[in-house]
């Protein structure tokens, strides 16, 4: 089958034009066999999971505990154990930054988090080092949006426990090396977090040997359902931190006098989960394995960008290899916004603002970006009538 027949929202029309959809890093849409999965379960097999006895239930458990062992095989995890279910990487983040600073973040303590990441993967540690009165450090980008690498082993100190930084930057689109970084890390005894949400959609994923101590991502952002997420961790990790959310499901024993916790991953995954959604992992995962490699609309992308006068691209390289076919542009003389809305006009969907960065962009000195995000789906015809079009709106707005 057609990659493209696989995904029906691919076929409507938008101010009667058909949608070229290239806001992918914020949304992926989703494959048939995903929306099949998900009626399924909703039409025949909604029940609460590990609970009832009855058959429906133990149908739900199923589905909801194959997608577990479907996301540590896709992840090479050690153990299913430490595959936790989220409502996306924003849940999988703040979990993180909770029990995380519960089990080993004290006063003076030091996170680094590094200049290039998303809201979700600051603001959580900025608020853990407000409530231990730990100090929050920042990792630089350079001008092309590189981290500063060279600089994290001075940046370090004895202080510093955790370093937290996406695999690839959703403004930015370069791949960051987590392997050398994760080198670092367990040189000098400091763990190492990795906002993977845009990472598992354009990397092969192995958490063994990228070295990393955790790794969140959301479903949504690779073909699978909205409200999920995974929060994968180190086991010997994950059993010294306190669950966040207290309920159903996530305890061993609850007496007036206390409570004790349910062996990993339930210990995390309080209340009634997304019956429906989880299991779709499955799906969504099969899905990301059979899409094709790119086929050189990538470089045709950049190179036309670079080639348009007063067009300023962030998150540059001189290998593409080391890039994702993700571009942030601004353009002297034309408001990112305006530029978004004409594109839209004309069938485009992107996506314009800071991009829940906004560090990032008092970092490069602009209020907002535009930003087109590619997946296999797009086709090189599409690349091309985007970049028509985009010159067109261009000199609109001059």
């Amino acid at each position: 089958m057609n990659i493209r027949e696989q995904f029906p929202q691919l076929k409507r029309s938008v101010y009667g034009k058909p949608l070229v959809y290239l806001d992918n890093a914020a949304t992926s849409l989703r494959p048939q066999c995903v929306i099949d999965r998900w009626t399924e379960i909703s039409s025949r097999s909604t029940a609460n999971l590990h609970r009832a006895v009855h058959h429906v239930a133990a149908e739900a458990t199923e589905a909801y505990e194959a997608a577990r062992d479907a996301v540590r095989e896709f992840l090479n995890a050690a153990s299913r154990e430490e595959i936790i279910f989220t409502s996306g990487a924003t849940h999988a983040l703040n979990l993180a930054a909770w029990s995380i600073g519960e089990a080993f973040i004290n006063q003076g303590d030091e996170i680094i988090v590094s200049e290039a990441e998303h809201h979700s993967n600051l603001v959580p540690w900025q608020m853990l080092c407000g409530r231990k009165g730990a100090e929050l450090k920042r990792l630089e980008v350079d001008d092309s949006g590189r981290l500063r690498i060279e600089s994290l082993r001075t940046l370090i100190s004895p202080r510093t426990k955790l370093l937290c930084l996406a695999h690839v930057s959703n403004v930015l689109g370069l791949v960051n090396p987590i392997g050398e970084i994760s080198r670092i890390c367990r040189e000098n005894g400091v763990m190492l977090l990795v906002d993977g949400a845009q990472g598992v959609v354009h990397q092969k994923i192995d958490v063994q040997a990228l070295g990393c101590d955790f790794y969140a991502f959301s479903g949504h952002k690779m073909y699978g359902a909205t409200g999920t997420g995974v929060l994968w961790g180190r086991k010997a990790l994950l059993e010294q931190m306190p669950p966040m959310f207290g309920g159903g499901e996530m305890i061993e024993t609850v007496q007036w006098s206390g409570s004790t916790w349910a062996p990993l991953p339930r210990k995390f995954e309080a209340g009634t989960q997304d019956i429906s959604s989880v299991p779709c992992f499955v799906q969504a995962i099969q899905t990301l394995q059979s899409m094709p490699q790119d086929d050189g609309l990538k470089e045709y992308v950049y190179e036309e960008l670079s080639r348009m006068e007063g067009v300023r691209i962030f998150g540059t390289s001189a290998d593409l290899s080391e890039k994702v076919p993700l571009f942030s542009i601004a353009v002297q003389g034309a408001h990112h916004e305006d530029l978004a809305l004409i594109l839209d006009k004309m069938g485009i969907a992107v996506r314009s603002g800071q991009m829940c960065a906004e560090p990032l962009m008092d970092r490069f000195g602009v209020t907002g970006m535009l930003r087109a995000s590619f997946a296999p789906y797009n086709t090189m015809q599409e690349a091309e009538y985007f970049v028509s079009s985009l010159r067109k709106a261009i000199s609109m707005l001059k």
